[in-house]
């Protein structure tokens, strides 16, 4: 399969369980994320978050839902802590060679390898990277609105 750009949208930030999260959905002109798949992830998401650690970092992140272009969504949640690090949560659906239970889109499943993403999400992670050092870090005082408004552009995500 040749190399192609994915859509990426950014939907607005949400808060989860005391975590401010921002959202970013990727997917294909021909293979939109389906309704059903968005809110059986969204539903898992609680689940699938770290604990808030109680180290001064913000309760602070970002998730990426995917939409493969086969039978495959995945759903990864990052998270903020120790400051300066992240720590990434996957689940994944439709997707057999990842040990899910049938090819259903909607039906999500932990993933326990060790992954943090493809080629397309990690466009992703390079801007947060950068935010959070923009608005958090570098800053004399670090600013939380800011960094959680500063979202990667939306539109073609890949290259």
């Amino acid at each position: 399969m040749a190399f192609r750009d994915k859509d990426l949208s950014t939907p607005g930030s949400i808060t989860v369980d005391g975590r401010q999260l921002k959202r970013y959905h990727i997917d294909q002109p021909e293979q939109r994320i389906e309704p059903e798949v968005e809110k059986a992830a969204y539903d898992l998401l609680p689940a699938l978050l770290a604990d808030v650690m109680e180290d001064g970092t913000p309760a602070a992140g970002w998730v990426v839902l995917h939409r493969g272009a086969d039978t495959g969504a995945y759903l990864l949640a990052y998270t903020w802590m120790f400051d300066n690090a992240v720590e990434v949560r996957v689940a994944v659906a439709g997707q057999p060679a990842l040990d899910c239970p049938d090819d259903d889109p909607a039906h999500f499943v932990a993933l326990h390898r060790p992954g943090m993403g493809c080629v397309w999400e990690l466009s992703v992670l390079e801007h947060e990277r950068a935010a959070w050092v923009r608005h958090m870090l570098a800053p004399e005082s670090p600013d939380l609105t800011d960094y959680l408004s500063d979202t990667r552009a939306e539109g073609p995500v890949g290259h």
